[in-house]
């Protein structure tokens, strides 16, 4: 039986406004114990996302102005997947891109998140006897 993304996919993804502030980006992450962001305009489009290692990568380089939007470190050239492709294509984009995030689209709408956890978690409990 093939895996599909949909049957490992976390949701409801945890959103924010490209507006947001990073204080309130990180505030949200802890608050909802998340790894990444998924910045989304007013008609839940993607725009961009935000993850750990961004705010990782702004603290070494001295750039983490607590008042400044999400928008200016946001990735925008987003990796995602179908919500209906083989989990295969999510783990493949995950291994060529060096990340541990994808977020899942559906009619151009983010409807979930697939994260290296997500797989790690499915393979542990496929193990339990």
């Amino acid at each position: 039986m093939e895996l599909y993304v949909d049957h490992v996919m976390s949701r409801p993804v945890e959103t924010i406004e490209p507006t947001a502030s990073l204080r309130d980006a990180a505030a949200a992450m802890i608050r909802h114990d998340v790894g990444a962001l998924v910045v989304v305009d007013d008609n839940d489009r993607l725009e961009g996302i935000l993850t750990a290692t961004d705010f990782v990568l702004l603290a070494v380089e001295g750039e983490l102005p607590p008042d400044e939007p999400v928008a200016t470190p946001m990735r925008t050239d987003v990796i995602t997947v179908e919500r209906d492709a083989p989990a295969s294509e999510a783990v493949d984009a995950m291994l060529d891109h060096l990340i541990h995030h994808v977020p899942v689209v559906e009619n151009e709408t983010v409807v979930g998140m697939v994260s290296t956890f997500d797989f790690t978690a499915r393979l542990g409990r496929s193990l339990e006897p």
